[in-house]
């Protein structure tokens, strides 16, 4: 799955020469959390709440109204933004984006093609991503299985629920230490006492089994 089949496309821009209250309105109204700054279409920033908090005159300021008002004011954009953001194509995966967001500690990834501002990805979107990948809006049974690090045990196990006639939505094999790994299974039936069954008369172990609708 790639960057660009999740990313939110023309995403809300701001220039750096709009004032900080004009951001933090456009923040709040469309109940988000940041916005890239472009210029001549070109991303050369972005600013989030946070930054716009770190700018703002504290709420323990002697300023009278008047003169908050006039420092609000002459407040830019450009005062508080991140320089020259890290950013992503669209032709990344979605791995990739989550590794460059959990390195660089980062919520969200502007989006650039040629050059140009073209869309925005946030964690929420490789979140949804990876909830649809794991099948876990369809109604179903989760199998965790003790799998050995061998060739074709995986291929033994989709054999034995093959001949089930039962539908495998997804599939995650999470690795240990000890030549094991548990295999995470979502199959599309709530009827899956017998090919637990058949599963175990293998030689497999299942660890866990959950329904879900």
């Amino acid at each position: 799955m790639f960057v660009r089949e999740r990313m939110t496309v023309n995403p809300l821009t701001v220039a750096e020469t709009t004032p900080v209250f004009e951001a933090d309105e456009l923040l709040r109204k469309n109940n988000i959390a940041r916005l890239p700054v472009v210029k001549d279409g070109k991303l050369i920033g972005i600013i989030t709440q946070e930054d716009l908090l770190k700018v703002s005159p504290s709420q323990a300021t002697t300023l009278s109204v008047w003169e908050l008002n006039y420092v609000l004011s002459k407040l830019q954009v450009k005062d508080g933004m991140t320089k020259n953001p890290i950013a992503i194509s669209p032709d990344a995966t979605l791995e990739e984006a989550a590794v460059i967001m959990r390195d660089k500690k980062v919520g969200a990834l502007p989006v650039v093609e040629d050059e140009k501002l073209i869309g925005i990805i946030t964690e929420s979107d490789i979140f949804d991503a990876f909830l649809e990948l794991m099948g876990l809006k369809k109604t179903g049974t989760r199998l965790t299985i003790d799998v050995e690090d061998r060739i074709g045990a995986i291929a033994d196990l989709t054999e034995i629920i093959k001949k089930q006639g039962i539908n495998i939505i997804s599939m995650a094999l999470f690795h240990s230490l000890d030549n094991q790994g548990k295999l995470v299974l979502r199959l599309e039936s709530n009827q899956s006492d017998q090919v637990i069954k058949e599963i175990r008369s293998q030689g497999f172990k299942v660890v866990h089994i959950a329904n879900w609708s």
